[in-house]
């Protein structure tokens, strides 16, 4: 890997801790901003680094949301940098610990996943030297205050990077407002403060995101969820039904009895998946409730003689599921169901051009003119009311269309 050249926030980023620095005395860096604003790599860095100017023969710990994510998004892109520098890696999976060793020196770094309350009890017990935590905003707080906890070591210090919440929430309230209180040196990043990013990736980048999430994620800023959810979502942005078959399949289900049931058939048809037609059922409305069994018969009229490969269904309705793998006809799924990055997912896959939802599915677009924010609350929630296409439309992106690829983790080798 080569770096041609450093940004001044990236190399206060990298350099904080060094003796002579006018920060060197301060116990935490809090790095936030906008996405690709090239904050973590550098953080990744000078975190390693820094461990072994100040220690050796002492444990450290890696936090993200999912020890999985974390690899991806901080320790496998670090590795290759600290192969040709001339460290030594070696992984330990039953551990979840990396042993780096650099002229004659050596230090263990513990991975851990914190993503949700009961993630604080893996990390007690430890004494570390130092931790980072990537995406700190998406950590519980218990979580984090127990790894500091941990950090008993003396001239221990605390790294934290993460792209913008809602300013409610607990780590802005806690330590960017009392940063001074917390001795943390704080770096807000934009895209500009990333030479790796041409003017051409960074407008692709500004054209991704609208609302809420383009205010956070690239211009940087805290702030609460209000309006509407999807505001770009206007009569011209909804598409024919392509002509012909598709390469595949899928009905994404969002199932309600007294709620809105409401399923919705996509095809795939060169590289982009179309919301050809919906089934949407009211109860409230006609004042007659459907059994699940009414329910799977206008599921296959939805289907009809198309082959699909599978159908999505919200992970609640277990007795629907049920229905359709009894009848034995479709490979029913249950879908991933994480409301924010679910509701990001869509915003970017319509804007990128990934899904497109056609002018038949008149439910679908009538919801998008209504679906809101509840800025009634101190949280990213999305109220209740106008949601059952916008939810089936959720799980089909966050279960078919971001499905994960295999694992894939590189451990950098011993120089030659």
């Amino acid at each position: 890997m080569q770096f041609t050249s450093f940004s001044k926030k990236q190399l206060r980023a990298l350099s904080w801790w060094c003796k002579g620095s006018p920060y060197a005395s301060y116990t935490a860096v809090i790095c936030d901003g906008a996405v690709r604003s090239g904050k973590t790599l550098c953080m990744g860095i000078s975190f390693l680094a820094w461990a072994f100017y100040q220690f050796q023969n002492q444990s450290f710990a890696f936090c993200g949301k999912t020890i999985r994510s974390l690899k991806r998004n901080l320790i496998t892109p670090v590795l290759p940098v600290l192969k040709e520098l001339g460290f030594f890696c070696k992984f330990n999976y039953s551990e979840n610990c990396l042993i780096i060793s650099y002229m004659g020196r050596q230090n263990r770094f513990y991975l851990f996943g914190g993503k949700d309350e009961g993630s604080s009890a893996l990390i007690q017990g430890m004494t570390l030297a130092g931790v980072m935590f990537d995406e700190v905003a998406l950590m519980p707080r218990s979580f984090v205050e127990q790894a500091l906890a941990r950090c008993s070591v003396e001239y221990a210090k605390f790294w934290f990077n993460c792209n913008p919440e809602h300013p409610q929430h607990w780590f802005y309230q806690e330590w960017i407002l009392k940063k001074r209180l917390k001795n943390a040196l704080y770096l807000h990043f934009t895209m500009e403060d990333n030479p790796a990013l041409s003017p051409q990736v960074r407008k692709r980048y500004y054209s991704l995101y609208s609302g809420t999430f383009y205010q956070r994620f690239v211009l940087g800023k805290w702030v609460a969820a209000q309006g509407l959810v999807y505001p770009f979502m206007t009569h011209d942005k909804f598409y024919d039904v392509p002509k012909g078959l598709c390469d595949d399949y899928v009905v994404s289900c969002d199932y309600g009895t007294v709620n809105p049931a409401s399923f919705g058939l996509w095809g795939k048809k060169d590289g982009v998946w179309y919301r050809l037609e919906e089934y949407y059922y009211h109860s409230r409305i006609t004042g007659v409730q459907r059994t699940d069994e009414e329910h799977y018969a206008e599921l296959e009229r939805l289907i009809g003689n198309r082959c699909v490969s599978k159908v999505i269904v919200d992970p609640s309705a277990a007795s629907f599921i049920t229905t359709i793998q009894r009848h034995g006809d479709y490979t029913a799924l249950p879908a991933k169901n994480d409301v924010i990055d679910g509701i990001r997912a869509v915003g970017v896959a319509l804007k990128q051009g990934d899904i497109r939802i056609c002018n038949t599915c008149l439910d679908s677009m009538r919801e998008f003119e209504l679906y809101r924010w509840n800025d009634t609350i101190q949280k990213d929630i999305p109220i209740k009311e106008n949601d059952h296409a916008m939810d089936d439309i959720r799980y089909f992106v966050s279960t078919v269309l971001l499905q994960q690829e295999d694992e894939f983790f590189a451990i950098a080798a011993p120089r030659s």
